[in-house]
């Protein structure tokens, strides 16, 4: 454990004679002590106020930092280095070197490494959660159940690792023997969502190491305490200086996100975030055809048929919908409900909606937490005011709720037209639109008349209308009868301009390249 850890639990008394000699450097210090008790965890040396390059924590070479706020108190709870170009250059150069020796470890070394990281996340689950919660802002339970999806995917892959077999083809000549072999594609960047600050990185980070792939992360400003923890474990599991590496920056995050990639050295990209940065980065990354993963926007349609199975459909999208308080990618932004059966649904589900407790995440009776920020209770207003202007209902919420914290009420609303604002791009919040249908072609002309296409939901008890629908349904995933999708044993990833390729499932692939070789003179 590096010796930082140790201080942080002990401490200080500073004498006159000693406190006239501090430097800045010793206040930030104090500061970072001070600043780990914000947290309450069982075990302080989970935070980190400094990035992590080459087995080391650092501070930025220019001295700024990123306040990192508490959304459902508006309180700082610490700060982490600002860095910039030149740290961002000493990360992958890290990487690269890392990945001469990261790359030769068998497959079972990788193995029980990762077995290892996934153990420490399990067993360190409630401070990882308490993270979660205080700089993301969703409840304690959801933020645990966040914590053992993300160490899902640590699990998984460290399976996967064993199992990149490759393949031999049948020769047309009778002194050639062919054989396929998979190999780490080499360092990549990872640069991650704050709506689940512990699982995107896992998701990612997971298959590059499964694979022998080394990594430069970059965390969103909002969460990067999460993504430390992780790598704080994971060099405890046994990963080597220079496999991991994490460049926390803000106000530089332009010139980082250029050089992560551009720099020859990188030989992927991995991003998860909105569609116009996917096509920023996916354009920059093109100038040196890296390989790139990219999980972008969605706007999900959430249909439920007359034949439906009302009182689930109700609760599957409450699931959906208001998990995260609506911030995730693949939630229900556009419902749809067949006519017949609209009025009912609109009832039952603003009567269990207005039963939800809004408030901190680690109060026990909350259901939901504040949204990230000013930016996504603006948005989501603005959604709000759009329809009703359009002649939309108000059946619950509309409004932001008192307090210091982003709060918005969650919130209902009926007769939405097919070109309110919220039918048009992702809201990203606690707003559930409720749009009126006649037919099953119509709606499937209205779910798919969108530039994105990451996931969709419907439900109906008839099994010829569940085969139509989900073939018909033009989104990476699809959920039937169901409004929870997302586990580390599937392909999530979306089509249009919801990305390219996939994560969890065989995503391992994703960071491998095939080598073909001919056994010739035989």
């Amino acid at each position: 454990m590096p010796p930082t850890h140790r201080l942080i639990s002990v401490p200080l008394v500073f004498t006159p004679t000693l406190k006239s000699r501090l430097t800045p450097r010793h206040s930030l210090f104090r500061y970072r002590m001070a600043s780990t008790s914000v947290f309450g965890l069982k075990e302080s040396s989970l935070i980190h106020n400094q990035a992590y390059i080459d087995g080391k924590w650092i501070d930025a070479k220019e001295g700024g930092v990123i306040k990192v706020t508490n959304p459902a108190t508006a309180k700082e709870l610490g700060t982490v280095p600002e860095l910039g170009l030149e740290e961002t250059k000493q990360a992958i150069s890290a990487a690269s070197k890392a990945f001469k020796t990261w790359s030769k470890t068998t497959a079972k070394q990788r193995h029980d490494i990762l077995l290892k990281w996934y153990a420490l996340m399990r067993e360190h689950s409630d401070d990882l959660a308490r993270l979660i919660t205080m700089e993301n802002g969703k409840p304690f339970a959801e933020a645990k159940g966040e914590n053992a999806y993300s160490a899902s995917f640590i699990e998984w892959f460290a399976e996967e690792a064993v199992r990149t077999y490759g393949e031999v083809v049948p020769s047309a000549f009778t002194n050639i023997r062919n054989v396929v072999v998979k190999q780490p594609i080499g360092v990549v960047s990872i640069l991650t969502p704050w709506n689940f600050p512990s699982a995107m990185i896992t998701r990612k980070l997971g298959a590059a190491l499964a694979a022998g792939c080394t990594a430069v992360i970059k965390p969103p400003p909002e969460t990067p305490f999460s993504a430390l923890a992780l790598v704080e474990l994971a060099t405890r599991a046994g990963v080597p200086p220079g496999v991991i590496n994490v460049v926390t920056t803000q106000a530089n995050v332009n010139e980082v996100g250029r050089e992560m990639c551009e720099n020859t050295a990188v030989k992927k990209v991995s991003f998860t975030g909105s569609t116009p940065v996917a096509k920023m980065l996916y354009g920059l990354a093109s100038t040196t055809l890296k390989k790139v993963s990219i999980e972008a926007g969605g706007n999900a349609p959430f249909i439920v048929f007359d034949d439906a199975d009302i009182d689930a459909a109700v609760e599957g999208v409450i699931a959906c919908k208001f998990r995260g308080t609506g911030q995730t990618c693949v939630c229900a932004n556009r419902i749809y409900v067949q006519s017949s059966v609209y009025a009912e649904f609109a009832s039952r589900l603003a009567e269990k909606v207005a039963a939800f407790k809004v408030g901190n995440g680690l109060d026990k009776d909350t259901t939901h937490g504040p949204l990230i920020h000013e930016r996504a209770i603006e948005k989501v207003q603005k959604h709000v005011d759009d329809a009703l202007q359009q002649g939309a209902h108000l059946l619950l919420g509309g409004k932001r709720l008192p307090g210091a914290g982003s709060f918005f009420a969650p919130t209902v609303l009926s007769d939405v037209p097919p070109t309110a604002l919220v039918n048009q791009e992702e809201t990203f919040g606690p707003l559930a639109a409720l749009t009126k249908f006649e037919t099953e072609e119509e709606v499937i002309r209205m779910a798919n008349d969108t530039p994105v296409g990451l996931a969709g939901y419907f439900y109906s008890r008839d099994v010829g209308r569940v085969w139509r629908v989900a073939e018909a349904l033009e989104v990476g995933m699809v959920g039937t009868n169901t409004g929870l999708i997302s586990q580390a044993v599937i392909p999530f990833g979306g089509i249009k301009e919801s990305g390219l390729g996939r994560e969890g499932g065989h995503g391992i692939e994703e960071y491998m390249n095939i080598k073909f070789i001919a056994f010739g003179g035989l």
